[in-house]
Order: C-alpha cells, then sequence, then structure tokens
C-alpha cells in the first residue's frame, strides 16, 4: 500500500472533513453526539472544529478506555455483570429523539477480553444490548444522521501486524485506515461522492430486478437467502428520515438489504475470520432450516459462537445480507483489520440478529409483529460475518429464473 505525501496531522484532518461532511452532513444547529476511546483525542480535536464549522449547536463526547473495562471483568462482583448505564442510555436514546447526530469512533483491542469469563462477557453485553435498544433503534431504522469511523490505536495496531514493531505497525494501520477512507486521494470529498454513484447504481439495479431470493455457492457454502417482502437496497450515502444524506460507514464497499428471516436455507460456511468481545471466532459452519441456524459449528471458540446464538430467539436468524466485490480496496489490501467496519468490506456477509428497517419499503407505523411478518428480524444482538471470497457465485432468483449476479467474487 503506497504511502501519502500528506502529514499525518493533515490526513487527521482530512478523515475528520470527510467524517463531518460526507459521514455525517451535520446540519446547522444540531447536536452531535461522539463514542470514542482516549487515544482518539487528537482525531476528535479535529472532529469537533468541523463539527462547530459547519454548524453544530454543541458536541459531546462520550469516552472509554480500554483498561477501566478489562477491570470490571478483572475486579468486578458476580452481582455486577448484569448491570449496564441505563441513564446514560435514556439520555442518548432521548438526544437521538430530539434531532442529535450519532458518531462512534472504533479501534479498541480487538482482543481485549480473551482471557475473561465469557458467561461475564455474554452477560454484560445482553444488559448493554437491552438498556440502548431504544438508542439503537433510532440507528437501524435511519432516523438519524449516524457515522463510524476508525482510529489506529496500538493495541488494535498490534493485534494487526504482530511482527512489526509498535511504532511501525501504528503507522501501517494509520496508512491502512486512511487509503480505505479515501483521504489520501486529491479530493475526499469528491471521490466519496464518486464512490457513492456507484454503490447507488448497484443498488438501483438489484431494487429494479426484485429478486426473490439469493442463492450463494462456493466451498462449504449452499445457500439460498430469501429477501424480505419489499425489500430495498441500499449502499455509500443514504437519506435518514430526518432529510439528512450521510455517509454511515466510512470506509464501505457493499450494498445490502433485508432478508426474510424464515426463508433461509442451507449451509454456510465463514471465509474469514469473525472477533467479538475479545474472542476470535473462526471456521464457522452453520446450517439453516426455516430461516433458523439449526446446527452450527467453529474450529474456533464454538463455544462464543453458541453464546451469540442463545442471546435471544431472533439471534439464529439473519437481519442483513450484503454484497462485496473481492477486488474492493479492503480486500486487495491483504489485511486482516480484526475489526467489523473494515473487515465486513472486504467480502460478502450476513448479520445475525436485527433487520435494519430502513431496507424496508414503508415501513412506518408497521408494529413489530407486522416487520416480522414481512420478514424483517428482531433480536437484541447485530453481529455480521464474512462468507464472501474469490470462489463465490452469487445468483439472483425470481420466478423459477437464475440471474447470475457475482462469479468468483465479482459483479457480473
Amino acid at each position: 500500500m503506497p504511502t501519502s505525501s500528506f502529514t499525518h496531522e493533515q490526513l487527521l484532518d482530512r478523515l475528520a472533513e470527510v467524517s463531518v461532511r460526507t459521514g455525517l452532513n451535520i446540519r446547522p444547529g444540531q447536536q452531535l453526539i461522539i463514542t470514542a476511546g482516549l487515544e482518539a483525542v487528537p482525531l476528535i480535536r479535529h472532529i469537533t472544529a468541523h463539527a462547530y464549522r459547519a454548524g453544530a449547536s454543541l458536541v459531546t463526547t462520550l469516552y472509554q478506555d480500554d483498561e477501566t473495562t478489562l477491570a470490571r471483568f478483572i475486579h468486578g462482583h458476580e452481582d455486577g455483570f448484569d448491570t449496564a448505564a441505563d441513564w446514560m442510555a435514556r439520555g442518548m436514546a432521548e438526544a437521538f429523539g430530539k434531532g442529535a447526530a450519532r458518531m462512534a469512533i472504533t479501534g479498541g483491542n480487538p482482543t481485549l477480553l480473551k482471557d475473561q469469563n465469557p458467561d461475564h462477557i455474554s452477560r454484560v453485553s445482553r444488559a448493554n444490548s437491552a438498556a440502548y435498544r431504544p438508542a439503537m433503534e433510532r440507528i437501524t431504522n435511519f432516523d438519524i444522521n449516524w457515522n463510524i469511523i476508525a482510529c489506529a490505536t496500538p493495541a488494535w495496531a498490534q493485534q494487526v501486524f504482530p511482527d512489526l514493531p509498535e511504532d511501525e505497525a501504528l503507522k501501517a494501520l494509520w496508512n491502512g485506515i486512511f487509503h480505505a477512507s479515501r483521504v489520501t486521494t486529491a479530493d475526499p470529498v469528491a471521490a466519496w461522492a464518486e464512490h457513492n454513484k456507484t454503490l447507488h447504481a448497484r443498488a438501483a439495479m438489484l431494487n429494479d430486478r426484485r429478486f426473490d431470493a439469493l442463492h450463494f455457492t462456493g466451498p462449504g457454502t449452499d445457500l439460498t437467502v430469501g429477501l424480505a417482502d419489499g425489500h430495498l437496497w441500499a449502499g455509500g450515502s443514504e437519506e435518514a428520515r430526518n432529510g439528512v444524506v450521510c455517509n454511515p460507514n466510512i470506509p464501505t464497499e457493499e450494498v445490502f438489504t433485508t432478508p426474510h428471516c424464515a426463508r433461509v436455507e442451507g449451509t454456510v460456511s465463514s471465509t474469514k475470520p469473525l472477533f467479538h468481545q475479545g474472542s476470535l471466532i473462526d471456521g464457522i459452519q452453520v446450517r439453516f432450516e426455516k430461516g433458523r441456524i439449526v446446527e452450527a459449528h467453529a474450529s474456533k471458540s464454538e463455544d462464543v459462537l453458541n453464546r451469540i446464538l442463545d442471546s435471544d430467539e431472533g439471534a439464529r436468524r439473519i437481519g442483513e445480507v450484503a454484497l462485496v466485490p473481492h477486488s474492493s480496496p479492503i480486500s486487495q489490501s491483504g489485511i486482516l483489520y480484526q475489526n467489523t467496519l473494515f473487515d465486513e468490506n472486504a467480502a460478502c456477509h450476513i448479520a445475525l440478529g436485527q433487520a435494519y428497517t430502513k431496507c424496508m419499503a414503508d415501513p412506518d407505523g408497521l408494529s413489530e409483529d407486522e416487520l416480522i411478518a414481512r420478514g424483517a428480524n428482531h433480536s437484541i444482538i447485530h453481529i455480521d460475518w464474512m462468507i464472501g471470497s474469490d470462489k463465490i457465485d452469487i445468483d439472483g432468483l425470481k420466478d423459477g429464473q437464475r440471474t447470475p449476479l457475482m462469479r468468483s467474487g465479482e459483479w457480473v
């Protein structure tokens, strides 16, 4: 991956500008809530300046710290692992309800909790998911403009580049983030506008075709994914329900939609490891019947996979299917980021759990049961895992006809 002629500080500022102008498209008078790790302070300072220049009325950052997170699992009492900061979750839901924008900055140590009690991790995850559900629904329903970007950290960099000295690993990870986020180009905002045109064209093609299902075939995979009634494909920038056009993920290479939670059949194998709450889950193989995972195996951390699947009834069904070409820049970099924001944009993927109702036609006013009847899954989790590669073919199915969509991981 080539280096850039810009200084690190210039690239940080460019990433901040893209996150505010393209990612969020912050509106004058709008509040912004950011969540990030302590290592992201230099980036957040640039983001905050750009947000205020764009007219934000107030920028509030909620900081997290890996060491204090770890301390809970090392020293916490048994009866405390079912506790969540519900007061903070209510505050965030209220802020989003009043129109605040949301930015999450990812970059923590992907294996932070690898040596901790998996039952404690699972309980904390369930408690947090339940507490933050009202806030998360504002995001999954696309009520507000929101964005996720990444900040390189020493702990993350050492996981991705274990053979490099710490300073070189950190530099290499930043280099990957900057290139994948298109901030090394002459005009990053214009580059994103052009990239969005490509993603929009793919989504429009799929919406015009109105396939009933997708069929994935390849090594260890023979999977038919039925698509939800009234599903819509999306990708790149989208208009949130508050009228603001934003890019939720930077970077992004996917077009995605809502599968039908009761119409998934067959077997599928993961093509990249899944990193979840400190554990590496590899060699995933599952079998679906009538939309539900009835058999699940993994060559590594199978117990963690099964705990995820037991999160709730919807955790054994999928809420998203996404198409990504094998030639995506992230895939071609050859870097396994151990971070969903990046790794999901290296390969086609599905997500266990909650569906995005924004990928449904006319969802307003429908009850949860009515959405489920149309195929939109309901769950406290949403976990992407990769099933695409240069050995996977995908066909669109409709009225008994088969249309080639991807061959050897590339758009036909």
